[in-house]
């Protein structure tokens, strides 16, 4: 590679020399799985870290609601599968305890309790576990 006189290589030079060594050090497959497959995994993964909002903790124990182990688990799978099915605002339903759930943000935003208004709105779809 020829310098110009300052010293440094031309943008034609760099871009060639940037250009070859970017496609050559992208990996399309990690330890033989394709780089798609882990990204699905990923994403799928991703609702398993389901987090309440100030305003659903607040929810959970003014109208006290008491979940169980197993009922948290499903939840997580009621989030999980409107992922799968391209849900964004949920309503999913554990017994009888009804939660709003943003799934792009991965937030159960608020929960709903046997005795409380049945009224749901800004919703896209409901999956009943």
């Amino acid at each position: 590679m020829s310098f110009p006189v300052n010293g440094y290589p031309s943008i034609e030079q760099m871009t060639h020399q940037l250009g070859s060594a970017r496609t050559s050090n992208v990996p399309k497959q990690l330890n033989g799985v394709p780089f798609s497959e882990i990204l699905q995994s990923k994403e799928q993964d991703r609702v398993r870290e389901l987090r309440f909002s100030k305003h659903a903790y607040e929810r959970l124990a003014s109208r006290n609601i008491d979940m169980t182990d197993e009922q948290l688990i499903r939840l997580e799978e009621g989030a999980k599968r409107a992922l799968e099915k391209g849900i964004k605002e949920s309503l999913v339903m554990v017994d009888n305890l009804a939660f709003i759930v943003s799934i792009t943000n991965n937030t159960v935003i608020t929960a709903v309790g046997d005795d409380d208004s049945k009224v749901f709105t800004n919703i896209d779809g409901a999956v009943i576990v």
